[in-house]
Parts: structure tokens; C-alpha cells; sequence
């Protein structure tokens, strides 16, 4: 690699030159978040906004259910600005509404988990000092039992099929609102909020479940908008000129990847395809099959899945995020769909995106250019990015490994509740070890913590995942480190690994080993396999890498 180039060069630039894109998409909009949704309101309230469980909706009825909770909010339990609002909502039309209703009384929303247990309520809603909290039915009794311990006054309780074409009658719950009934008892009549966008926080997600405790992340209206506007400005905003055009959002939008995508969806004003649960794979290819979505966002294993089943007659370009990408996966979406599949690549502390693979989009947009299967792309505009030693904190050559740190509109103010905490100098140190080509292309080798040490040499945990991907039998597979009881600071690799069916009983682990041999050093090759009918997934459907390292030290306890 030429050691000409630097990262301050940007040399990504010129793939946005080569594309007709933009190099900037400054200034971005100093606004609340919620305005997205008012603007589309103002400009064409008739349009469609979602379906959702045989139900359309238009972005006028989004907006004035949004409107009347806002109302609600502030006239009945006294919502004001500054306070924190915790949901626990799968994707819905009702995510949407709560949202925007707390945005709109100068709060901040605390997106939960709908997997959490009790004590990672209490933990996440005690530390943002959440009073008030937005829930399925089904969630009521788990935060109804950490209620006296935190200091929640208000539960506002919501059901999976309201805003459904089977929406159930209203019942009471002792001790809860009804969503729907707070939105029929008012009337519009916004309380008057004077939002600082650059200073005020919009989301508090919490974040580090799968690696550590959880923090909070202060994400400001001004990063919110500022990475729509750079998603939108990265290759989306196509979607602006065309009308009738629909994207299918199967993943949930607690996560900061889908809470992203579903304000981006909003902004360009297309029809959004909801889907309460992110595993309904038949669902999904249902609502691709007659909606013919230009675009379909969703996570690594969504797409493990659809490719597995007969996909004749989807038609839409795959975006995935969230987690590592087999190129394995993505050659078998376009082989099935004819629709390229790209990666991205973000953080909840960068609201996330901070980088999109433009060339999975070329086709739409009418350029050639070589698609760079396995890459996460180019950094999305006036986004900065350097590769770094860990050690040293230099820039590391180009086309060499180091940690990927980044600068730019969309970084966080802080982990809650100090400002500029978890930052360098405004610089976001990610943990994520990269390399970048010259084509200002970046390429995600590890986690700083899944890299593995096998007595000195560095073995990246997700090239050996990509090489499990390659075997045919293999359906899913994870790899981590575990400690070498014979050599002190070494470890020793462990796979495991999910068969397909038709393969199961018919693989052994020496099959597997000695296919490694072939494509890695021997010093990269798994030296346990261990078959499961299923591997733990974090709440994003990540291998829970964690989970599997603690499960084995603990084995060695014993």
C-alpha cells in the first residue's frame, strides 16, 4: 500500500466525486428531531406513512396521534422538559407516536429493551431517573415491580395490535393508562418547549449490555438530525423524488440502528413496512413480496434466514448493519433476489451511522462502480476517521490494522448524565480494529476485546467467523478466545456453531477443523467445535460473544 496517502486526505471523497454525490452536506439544520416528522406532516399529511399488521396509516394520523400524547403528556402527568421517558415497544405505529409525543414536551426518550428483566429495568430507568414509562401490556408487570423501587409515577400501557386492522376494545389495567385512551381524551394543544438542539438531549439508549454495563448515551436533536441528514445526503435522498415508494423496517426500532432508520424512513417520506417481531422471516418475505420495497434494512441473521427460504419474487436492495456481514450472505441475496445487500457500520454513541458500502446502491443510481463485498464502505459525509495503534495513538500506514476512531456531527454529546465523557478531544475511540484501503474503503477485522492471543500472535475472531461461513453445512457461527490453562496469557480458539438442518448428525468437528487448515494459519484454526441447536443473540441478534467467553471460564472453575 502507498504510504502517500493519509487519513486526513479523505480519500473517500472521490468515491462520492465518482458517484455525483455531494462532499459535504453542511450546514445541517439546527432543529428538533421531532421537525422531520412535522415537515412531511405540513407538506403532504395525506401521504402513507406505514403499514402495519393489515393497517395503513398516513402521516397526517401519525402526526396528530403524536400531537395528542404530547398534549396528554404535559396537561395530565405534568411532562416537562428534561424529563426522561423510558419506552418498551416493539417496531410499531405506537414507537412512532410515543416518540414524537415525548419529543414534543422537550423530553428525552429512553428506548428499553422488550427482553429486559427486571433488574435491567431497574438499573437503566433508575440511573436516567425515569417517572414516567411507555409499555406493551405485556411488559406491565416487570415494570410495575420495580416501580416503588425507582420512583416511577405513570405507566402507560399499549397492546401489539393497537393501530392494527384487528385493533382490540380497550380494557382497564389497575394502575395504568391506555395509550389510545389518552390520545381520544385530548385534544391537540402543544405545550410551549424552548429546545436547545446542539445542547438538549433528544434519546438516551443505553448501551454495553453485550460487552460491559450498560451506559447511557446522550444523543442531542442536533446529532439525530445531522445523521439523517448525512444518511440522506450518503444515497438515499432519491427516495425524496419518487412518491409511492416503500421500505421494509423489520428490526427494532429500540435499538439505535432501527430508531435511525425509522427517522430516516419519516424524513424521506416513504411507506414504512412494520413488523412487530424482527424473527418473522415469513412475514417479512409476505410484505416484500406485495409491497416491492425499493429497500430493506435489517441485521446480519435476517438475512441468514431469508436467504434460506425461497425468495421468488423479492425484489430490494439489502442494507445490513448492526454486526459483521458474511460476504457469503450477501452473494446469496443477490443470487436469489437480483438486489445487491451492503453494509454499513455504526455505533449508538455516533446515533449510529458513520459509514455506508455506497456501491451496493450504484445500480439505482446509475453509476458502475466495482461492488467491495465485505466492506463496511466509506465514511458518510463530513464524517473523520483515522486508524490508529492502540498503543501508541499514531496513525497506523494505510492498509494496516489499528483502531477506527471518529469525529463528527453525529457524536454523542456524552455518556450520561456528563457531557464530553467517553470522548477524546471530540474524537470517539470505537474498540473496533479496521483497516482502510485506498479508496478510502474501510474493512472491520475485530473488536479490540474479540481479538484473540494465541501465545503472541493476533488472531481476528471474525476472519475465522468468515471462514466458517464458507462451509456449506454451516448456518451460524461464533468464535471467541478462551484462556490456555498451559500457557499464561494465551489463549486457545473455541467455534461454535450452528448446523443447517439437512446437515445435522452429518458434520463432526474434524470435518470442520480440517477445512480450516486449508484456508488459515494453523495457528488461527479452532482447536475446540462445539455443536448447538442455537447460539445466544443480543437483543440485535449479535453472536453474544460475551456470553459464550463467560459460559467457558466458568466450565474451567469447576
Amino acid at each position: 500500500m502507498s504510504e502517500k496517502i493519509s487519513y486526513s486526505d479523505k480519500p473517500w471523497l472521490k468515491v462520492y466525486e465518482k458517484m455525483g454525490m455531494a462532499t459535504t452536506a453542511e450546514p445541517y439544520p439546527k432543529m428538533p428531531l421531532f421537525g422531520l416528522l412535522d415537515e412531511v406532516v405540513n407538506e403532504t399529511p395525506e401521504k402513507q406513512a406505514c403499514v402495519y399488521l393489515g393497517n395503513e396509516m398516513t402521516y397526517g394520523d401519525l402526526g396528530l396521534q403524536a400531537d395528542k400524547l404530547a398534549t396528554a403528556l404535559s396537561k395530565k402527568m405534568g411532562v416537562k422538559k428534561g424529563d426522561k421517558i423510558a419506552t418498551i415497544i416493539p417496531t410499531s405505529p405506537q414507537f412512532i407516536i410515543a416518540d414524537h409525543g415525548i419529543l414534543k414536551c422537550g423530553a428525552s426518550v429512553v428506548p428499553c429493551s422488550l427482553l429486559h428483566k427486571a433488574a435491567d429495568l431497574e438499573y437503566e430507568l433508575g440511573e436516567a431517573g425515569v417517572k414516567t414509562v411507555i409499555c406493551l401490556e405485556e411488559s406491565f408487570d416487570i415494570v410495575n415491580s420495580v416501580r416503588e423501587k425507582i420512583g416511577i409515577e405513570n405507566i402507560i400501557i399499549t397492546s401489539v395490535n393497537d393501530y392494527s386492522a384487528d385493533e382490540p376494545a380497550l380494557k382497564e389495567v389497575s394502575g395504568a393508562y391506555q395509550l389510545r385512551s389518552l390520545t381520544e381524551e385530548f385534544e391537540p394543544n402543544l405545550p410551549k418547549v424552548d429546545i436547545d438542539p446542539v445542547k438538549d438531549v433528544a434519546l438516551l439508549p443505553f448501551t454495553g449490555g453485550s460487552t460491559g454495563i450498560p451506559k447511557g448515551v446522550m444523543l442531542t436533536h442536533y446529532n439525530m438530525v445531522s445523521n439523517v441528514h448525512q444518511m440522506t445526503g450518503a444515497g438515499m435522498g432519491f427516495l425524496k423524488n419518487l412518491k409511492g415508494l416503500s421500505m421494509m423496517l423489520a428490526l427494532p426500532f429500540f435499538h439505535q440502528y432501527g430508531h435511525m432508520i425509522m427517522f430516516v424512513g419519516i424524513s424521506t417520506g416513504v411507506k414504512m413496512l412494520l413488523l412487530p417481531d424482527a424473527r418473522d422471516t415469513d412475514g417479512m418475505i409476505e410484505l416484500m413480496k406485495k409491497y416491492r420495497p425499493i429497500m430493506s434494512i435489517g441485521v446480519p441473521t435476517q438475512y441468514m434466514r431469508l436467504v434460506s427460504k425461497d425468495l421468488k419474487g423479492v425484489r430490494s436492495i439489502g442494507v445490513s448493519g448492526s454486526a459483521a456481514l458474511p460476504p457469503e450472505v450477501a452473494e446469496e441475496y443477490e443470487k436469489k433476489t437480483k438486489s445487491p445487500l451492503g453494509e454499513g457500520y455504526g455505533l449508538t454513541e455516533t446515533s449510529p451511522v458513520t459509514h455506508a458500502n455506497m456501491s451496493a446502491f450504484t445500480k439505482m443510481l446509475g453509476k458502475k462502480q466495482a461492488m467491495k463485498v465485505g466492506s463496511i464502505g466509506t465514511p458518510v459525509v463530513d464524517t473523520d476517521v483515522r486508524v490508529i495503534d492502540p498503543e501508541t495513538g499514531k496513525d497506523v500506514p494505510i492498509g494496516e490494522v489499528g483502531e477506527m476512531i471518529i469525529h463528527g456531527p453525529q457524536v454523542m454529546l456524552g455518556y450520561w448524565p456528563t457531557s464530553g465523557s467517553g470522548l477524546d478531544d471530540g474524537w470517539l475511540h470505537t474498540g473496533d480494529l479496521v483497516k482502510m484501503d485506498e479508496d478510502g474503503y474501510f474493512y472491520v477485522v475485530d473488536r479490540t476485546k474479540d481479538m484473540i492471543n494465541v501465545s503472541g500472535l493476533k488472531v481476528y475472531s471474525r476472519v475465522v467467523d468468515d471462514i466458517l461461513f464458507q462451509h456449506p453445512a454451516v448456518e451460524v457461527a461464533g468464535v471467541i478466545g478462551i484462556p490456555d490453562p498451559d500457557r499464561g496469557g494465551s489463549e486457545r480458539i473455541k467455534a461454535f456453531i450452528k448446523l443447517k438442518s439437512e446437515y445435522v448428525g452429518k458434520v463432526d468437528a474434524d470435518e470442520i477443523k480440517a477445512f480450516c487448515k486449508e484456508k488459515l494459519p494453523a495457528y488461527s484454526v479452532p482447536k475446540f467445535i462445539e455443536f448447538r441447536d442455537d447460539l445466544p443473540l443480543t437483543v440485535t441478534e449479535k453472536i453474544f460473544k460475551r456470553k459464550l467467553r463467560e459460559e467457558e471460564i466458568e466450565k474451567m472453575k469447576k
